[in-house]
């Protein structure tokens, strides 16, 4: 895995625990928990997306 690839990966981690904590935070009213949901979603799937990118790029060999 080269460096890109493992700065990546690391990001994508980091914005999946971050997600993970969003996503288990209590809030006080209705419009936040919406708004904790929708953020915390969103982390979690820009891990999905950074962590597969990564491993699929570096299974298929790729910079």
């Amino acid at each position: 895995m080269t460096r890109s690839l493992a700065i990546q990966a690391g990001i994508g981690i980091a914005s999946g625990v971050a997600g993970l904590v969003l996503l288990r935070r209590r809030a006080a009213s209705a419009e936040g928990r919406y708004a904790l949901r929708i953020a915390g979603t969103m982390l979690v799937a820009l891990c999905l997306f950074l962590t597969g990118f990564a491993l699929v790029a570096s299974m298929v060999g790729g910079a």
